[in-house]
């Protein structure tokens, strides 16, 4: 696969995910058991520990199948 098909299935993939949410099919990302959320007065303060674990996940099964 060369960099250019990479390149073009990445921007695919940003533009299906930013559909998605758009329309509130991806209202739960971000809102997982295990993201750390923390709000005081003016303080505001988001750690998605749970969902970047799950990401990590996502895109190392895409690449070990795109890699065969």
């Amino acid at each position: 696969m060369s960099l250019g098909n990479l390149l073009i299935a990445a921007g695919l993939l940003l533009l299906l995910a930013g559909i998605a949410y758009k329309f509130g099919l991806l209202g739960w990302f971000g809102n997982l058991p295990g993201d750390i959320r923390f709000e005081s007065g003016n303080t505001r303060f988001y750690f998605p520990v749970t969902t970047m674990i799950l990401v990590s996940i996502l895109l190392s099964l895409l690449l070990f199948i795109f890699k065969r």
